[in-house]
């Protein structure tokens, strides 16, 4: 029996597969060398790996693209995380989640480019003595992923929001917290804290849209079984890893080398890293 009342079954199994579909979407596209490269990688790292992981060259190179992929694959589970939101319901209430392309605005003035928009009339309150009719969210996956900058502008953007509107309250929605909160946020050397700017876990923003403090762990416990239904009972193409070019094009880079493939592949290597270096951009042409 479906006992989630903020959101229906189908429109839940739709979510899911959708965000399936993102997911799959990342694996299967292909890097190019250059995107391989795009942060330049540690050529050094990569020979320690080699030998103390026992790998070889191709199983390593692989082993990369797959990480590197990995941090891609994030952005979809953000996507399962904000664009849940469009589906959730509750009488009385508007949720606005931003279409592709587009992003969830205010319509009393303030900032745009907000993940979701939230709006009761008949009041939300977002602590124990404040309340407001609107929340904007900027949402994130895990705590960590903002750096002093990036806080400091979202901050700045939430304190213009408050200032345009005064009956509003802008939250950081954190999925993975430190903890389960819902406490006023403050960065830098703002030393007054403003109750209508705060930093809320999953959990604690879930309750304040659906009015069930346990909303966030039922999604949590439903979602296994569904990802499993809609997998085993749907028409979805089986998981296809793309074809990358990298390796090919890293032994490309050294064929003239007289060498056996493991000292070719690890100057393919260091020329990355270190291709302008002294030394390092002769190295080819020496051989």
């Amino acid at each position: 029996m479906w006992d989630l009342d903020f959101i229906s079954e189908s429109d839940f199994r739709t979510h899911v597969r959708n965000t399936i579909e993102e997911y799959k979407r990342t694996l299967r596209s292909s890097i190019s060398l250059e995107q391989f490269n795009k942060n330049i990688i540690d050529p050094v790292k990569f020979a320690f790996d080699k030998a103390l992981y026992g790998l070889s060259w191709r199983e390593l190179i692989n082993k990369e693209i797959l990480r590197q992929k990995d941090k891609t694959i994030n952005n979809s589970i953000g996507y399962f995380h904000q664009k849940i939101f469009q589906y959730i319901h509750r009488d009385g209430c508007t949720i606005i989640v931003p279409e592709n392309g587009s992003s969830a605005f205010s319509n009393k003035g303030g900032q745009s480019g907000w993940d979701v928009a939230f709006e009761n009339e008949a009041r939300i309150y977002i602590d124990d003595q404040t309340s407001v009719s609107r929340i904007y969210v900027e949402m994130k996956n895990k705590h960590n992923t903002m750096n002093s900058s990036s806080s400091s502008k979202t901050f700045k953007k939430m304190q213009k929001q408050i200032v345009a509107d005064d009956d509003c309250a802008c939250f950081l929605v954190e999925a993975i917290a430190k903890k389960s909160q819902n406490i006023s946020w403050i960065v830098g050397e703002n030393i007054n804290p403003n109750r209508r700017i705060r930093r809320v876990s999953m959990d604690e923003f879930y309750g304040i849209v659906t009015n069930d403090s346990h909303a966030f762990f039922k999604i949590c416990m439903a979602l296994p079984e569904v990802i499993r239904d809609v997998v085993g009972s749907e028409s979805i193409n089986p998981l296809t890893l793309s074809q990358d070019s990298v390796y090919d094009d890293l032994e490309r880079m050294t064929f003239s080398l007289d060498r056996d493939e493991n000292f070719r592949m690890a100057v393919a290597m260091y020329m990355l890293g270190f291709g302008s270096y002294l030394g390092f951009n002769r190295v080819i042409q020496a051989h």
